[in-house]
């Protein structure tokens, strides 16, 4: 548990010192607290805290359809603590978007206003609707404790099989919309991250990603609570992961090459790198590690491979976000420290709510592991 301590402390001190910067955003606005102009509207919190934020929360519906669809019970016992980050993860999501929307106060429009042609419309709707979906997945797990919830428990666990559905196809709906937010800039996207598959490509890495995200929290956990690592069960889900990062490769350079875009590695531009780089991490290193059995199964191998995915998914999400576009007319965007502490501190109070419930619920097989 000293480790458990140690690490809360860290997150307590990153969460605090997000909140003063909170309070200073809300009170004095954006333009004084952050690095946003009205040439530059999207940044930090819209590259990394939605667009990543949602990708990251994809374990989710991953996993649960692998074990309640495809009937994979071997990987059941890791599904609580996938649902229960996805929840989290959906959660600071929306939170994110607050510190983000010049008037907050007017988020719930959405539900009013209906704008059915808009993407942003969509991923909004389905966001909320998913929230709601995992929140229902979730919370029979807390009502194990409470005896006089068992009849409302019972019936949420009977919906399980159309709430799994639901959450599937809520899922694949804005993962990919997300990417079909930028199809309509074909002129501000870099030619590298640009096409007309965005939406599949959202998908597919966010599938991805979400099967690294269970690998990492699992690992990470494993080593917080000194639980013995489900190194072999991971090592079997990553036999499906090489599949996805195969796929997002060849589709990612097989799109360059039809669209006749392989010319812009030899244009010079600062983004030709950065484009390497993101594939490096993203697919290949991690598609040649996870066909060595020996690295796919071994705690270091994980490590490597899950930290390298989840970089690279979200340098991704960010580039397209708004790093890699032309013309962006402020010059240079550089996110302002105040930026990276409300990132950092959202992130760090959903990992707190994750070790509370963790502590106080059966969230793994065994609470012994995590109650010492």
């Amino acid at each position: 548990m000293d480790r458990a301590r140690r690490f809360k402390l860290i997150l307590w001190f990153i969460t605090g010192v997000a909140a003063f910067v909170a309070v200073a955003r809300f009170m004095f606005g954006l333009g004084s607290t952050t690095s946003l102009s009205d040439a530059t509207p999207w940044g930090l919190w819209i590259g990394f805290d939605v667009m990543s934020g949602v990708a990251l929360a994809s374990g989710g519906f991953v996993i649960t359809a692998t074990v309640y669809i495809f009937k994979l019970d071997r990987f059941r016992s890791i599904v609580r603590p996938a649902i229960l980050t996805a929840f989290l993860g959906y959660v600071a999501v929306s939170i994110s978007l607050l510190f983000d929307l010049g008037l907050p106060w007017n988020i719930w429009y959405l539900i009013i206003y209906w704008n059915p042609h808009s993407p942003l419309f969509e991923v909004g709707w389905c966001m909320m609707l998913y929230m709601i979906v995992l929140a229902l997945e979730f919370i029979p797990v807390p009502m194990e404790e409470y005896p006089l919830l068992t009849g409302i428990r019972d019936f949420l666990v009977k919906l399980r099989i159309p709430l799994v559905i639901a959450g599937i196809a809520l899922s694949t709906l804005h993962q990919s919309s997300l990417g079909s937010l930028f199809l309509i800039a074909p002129y501000r996207v870099h030619p590298l991250w640009y096409s007309s598959l965005l939406p599949v490509l959202f998908l597919i890495s966010a599938i991805g990603l979400g099967l690294m995200m269970i690998m990492f929290e699992s690992n990470f956990t494993a080593y917080l609570y000194r639980r013995k690592p489900e190194t072999e069960l991971l090592g079997s889900l990553l036999k499906a992961a090489r599949w996805v990062f195969i796929l997002y490769l060849v589709l990612r350079i097989g799109d360059l090459t039809v669209r006749g875009s392989l010319t812009e590695f030899v244009s010079g531009d600062w983004q030709v790198p950065l484009f390497w780089f993101e594939m490096a991490i993203t697919a290949i290193i991690p598609i040649i590690l996870l066909f060595i059995p020996r690295v796919r199964s071994s705690l270091g191998g994980q490590w490597a491979i899950s930290v390298m995915g989840i970089t690279g998914v979200v340098l991704n999400r960010i580039n397209v976000g708004g790093l890699v576009h032309l013309d962006r007319g402020g010059g240079f965007y550089l996110p302002a420290w105040t930026e990276v502490s409300v990132a950092l501190g959202i992130i760090a109070a959903a990992a707190l709510a994750f070790m509370f419930i963790v502590e106080r619920y059966r969230i793994y097989e065994s609470r012994s592991d995590i109650l010492g």
